[in-house]
């Protein structure tokens, strides 16, 4: 998908939130966009998704789309898994297959006991989970969080990492926003700062600005795996890092643990597949670095 001159305002005389954004989304990446409470992030993934319209520009090569708004409008007249299921159908699933994906994705976020319970009385947490199962079941190909972690307890937070690294495993597009700037750290293909009414690229190996510090870094682990002939660490899911391992005839694949399970499969399946050697926790950062 490509953002043109986009931009945004609300009402013919206001502001504008968003201004000459230009942008290109390819398949299989993984984006971050990070600003200021009120800089206008939620305007733009509202943007990607399809919510809103552009005020001037255009937005051309929409793929399949699903989208965890920030706010999840919990007062509804179904059950969780009769919004799961119309939901899906509405993605285009058979009202079988909704169904059983919907279950599925609740029993994964530790929901299913709540699959009958009418939305209205769900807790926060387990609305969201719901919030984040509807954009999840239908498998798309461009999948928008705007702070789709927030209400989520830690195994839940873990599960929505790892359904993000099987989403860009599989060929999909992810764009999220989050208030954790260690969320997913080290996996992403680019960060985005909305500034004013402008959407800069960061530079690799940005740090937080004043706006995202405080969170705690992410989990790492390490891949030793001997290569096929010709293979390399490009194109694999979370970004690794590849260094060459202790015995000179492994490599050492360094990757955010959210993502460790779509590389194992990503590595296990190819043709000819690595040979995995060990998979181990990498140590913490020195903080005192």
């Amino acid at each position: 998908m490509r953002l043109d001159g986009v931009g945004r305002r609300y009402g013919v005389r206001g502001p504008w939130v968003l201004r000459n954004v230009s942008l290109d989304l390819p398949r299989r990446s993984l984006v971050r966009v990070e600003g200021h409470n009120g800089s206008g992030k939620s305007t733009l993934l509202r943007l990607l998704a399809g919510i809103d319209a552009p005020s001037t520009g255009r937005i051309t090569g929409r793929p399949r789309t699903a989208y965890v708004p920030e706010r999840f409008p919990a007062a509804l007249p179904f059950t969780a898994v009769g919004y799961l299921t119309h939901l899906g159908r509405v993605h285009g699933l058979r009202g079988r297959t909704a169904a059983r994906r919907a279950t599925e994705w609740l029993d994964r976020f530790g929901a299913a006991g709540h699959a009958r319970t009418p939305l209205a009385e769900l807790s926060k947490g387990t609305s969201q989970k719901v919030a984040v199962t509807q954009a999840l079941l239908a498998e798309p190909d461009l999948l928008v969080l705007d702070e789709a972690w927030t209400g989520l307890d830690p195994a839940a937070r873990e599960t929505l990492d790892r359904a993000v690294a099987e989403r860009v495993a599989a060929g999909g597009t992810v764009v999220f926003v989050d208030h954790d700037p260690r969320r997913l750290e080290g996996a992403a293909d680019a960060r985005y700062r909305v500034t004013g009414d402008r959407l800069d690229r960061l530079p690799d190996g940005a740090e937080p600005g004043p706006a995202e510090t405080g969170g705690l870094h992410s989990p790492r682990v390490i891949i030793e795996a001997v290569a096929p002939p010709g293979a390399t660490a490009a194109d694999l899911p979370g970004r690794p890092s590849a260094t060459p391992g202790p015995d000179g005839t492994t490599v050492r694949l360094t990757v955010a643990a959210a993502h460790s399970d779509a590389l194992l499969r990503a590595l296990l399946a190819a043709h000819p597949p690595w040979h995995i050697r060990t998979v181990t926790p990498a140590p913490p950062p020195d903080e005192n670095r």
